[in-house]
């Protein structure tokens, strides 16, 4: 297995670049987009466990949109193949002092383009303070 395929990172770093425009606006309708459309698909977040697209659209439609601005640290995208890759990334939000978010996707790549099929975000103590 090839890892890291120059044009194949190129297109998983689009479109992960895609959903953090999309995060940051709540811009639902192309979050939902960017989810894998199974009952497989899973997002772990900061106070909810989400399983299936369904329940990770209707928290997505319900969220607040305050407060979504953050800054991205340490970002690594790592592809597998053609068809597989996971974004990791540390973010930092001022209304989050002392605090620092992680985040991991697992996308595969569908017929109809690069799918969130697994995340999870949590927001832990700073460590470096």
């Amino acid at each position: 297995m090839e890892v890291n395929i120059p044009e194949v990172k190129a297109e998983l770093t689009a479109a992960f670049d895609v959903y953090e425009r999309a995060l940051t606006r709540n811009d639902v309708a192309s979050l939902d987009a960017l989810f894998l459309d199974s009952p497989e698909t899973i997002r772990y977040g900061g106070a909810e466990n989400l399983y299936g697209y369904n329940q990770i659209a209707a928290f997505r439609a319900a969220r607040s949109p305050i407060g979504l601005a953050r800054r991205l640290e340490r970002t690594v995208i790592t592809t597998y193949g053609r068809d597989f890759g996971v974004a990791s990334t540390l973010f930092r939000r001022e209304t989050a002092p002392g605090r620092v978010g992680r985040q991991m996707q697992t996308w595969v790549k569908t017929p109809a383009g690069w799918k969130v099929a697994a995340a999870h975000v949590s927001i832990i103590p700073d460590p470096s303070m």
